[in-house]
């Protein structure tokens, strides 16, 4: 395994992001504040993406940078689109599955992934070429990585998917979408009534919870799924993780079947089974 230059400088993103993260996750209380959108901010969220910016301006002053905290900045053929804290309702919790999301596109195409969970000891990345890998820190010398590969999906009507946000954070349309998918497969993720427009209670998971990941789309990474839906997402929670569903020998659209992430709708799935499911989705009109 050699990696790009571009998945050394994400390593070492990583080990910075991890250091502030650990510190303030290790601090009796961590204040945050409520978006505009009302997820929450912490001081952490702000402080890594400000680090990192700066750290990607410093190795490569040509390329842009877009983070959730503070946008844009800069232009060019290739940016860094970063998640400081992807998770941050869980690192609020003290629960452990949090991560930092890095990823590199150039001309449209995202070219290498990273996800950073450093309370779990846990990452898991993809380059150009090289395949899809998850382990501990490489800098550790102990290290051992593990190569991640994925088998052919059968029938819609067999597999296990993951859905998220919950309907009551979805609109009309992505419900009928989620509701439609959740009907014609044997197991869905969070289990709840996805025509539901009102929270359900008490509130439920991310697919993620409890398994060791954290984010739906390793799940289908690492076999545990058979595919993802994330919706109403940005950027910078889906573009980490095409690589590393596609260097395992998964696929990735927005709903439309196309290689965007900008729609703000992902669907990662095991070999097989992608058309299948946009087939399914597109019938929820």
């Amino acid at each position: 395994m050699t990696d790009s230059a571009d998945l050394v400088l994400a390593h070492r993103l990583a080990d910075r992001a991890d250091v502030i993260a650990r510190r303030y996750f290790s601090a009796a209380a961590v204040e945050s504040r409520t978006k505009s959108d009302g997820s929450p901010v912490t001081d952490a969220d702000r402080e890594i993406e400000l680090v990192l910016r700066s750290l990607i301006r410093q190795e490569c002053p040509d390329d842009a940078f877009i983070g959730e905290e503070f946008g844009s900045h800069g232009h060019g053929r290739r940016r860094w689109i970063v998640d400081a804290i992807d998770g941050t309702a869980s690192f609020l919790a003290g629960e452990p599955e949090w991560s930092t999301l890095i990823a590199v596109e150039e001309d449209g195409r995202v070219t290498v992934g990273m996800v950073s969970a450093p309370v779990l000891g846990r990452r898991w990345w993809a380059g150009p070429d090289s395949g899809s890998w998850t382990g501990s820190r490489p800098s550790d010398p102990a290290a051992t990585a593990y190569r991640l590969v994925l088998t052919e999906g059968g029938s819609a009507q067999d597999a296990a998917i993951g859905i998220w946000p919950p309907p009551s954070r979805l609109n009309r349309q992505e419900r009928r979408v989620a509701a439609r998918l959740a009907r014609a497969v044997s197991r869905v993720l969070p289990p709840l009534d996805w025509t539901a427009a009102h929270p359900a209670a008490p509130a439920p998971r991310k697919p993620s919870a409890g398994s060791g990941t954290c984010h739906g789309a390793l799940l289908v990474a690492t076999g545990r799924l058979d595919a993802f839906l994330l919706l109403g997402a940005g950027p910078w929670d889906i573009a980490p993780l095409i690589p590393i569903v596609q260097e395992a020998g998964g696929t990735f659209s927005d709903l439309t079947g196309q290689y965007r992430t900008d729609t703000g709708a992902a669907l990662f799935a095991r070999p097989g089974l992608h058309r299948q499911l946009l087939d399914i989705a597109a019938t929820a009109d």
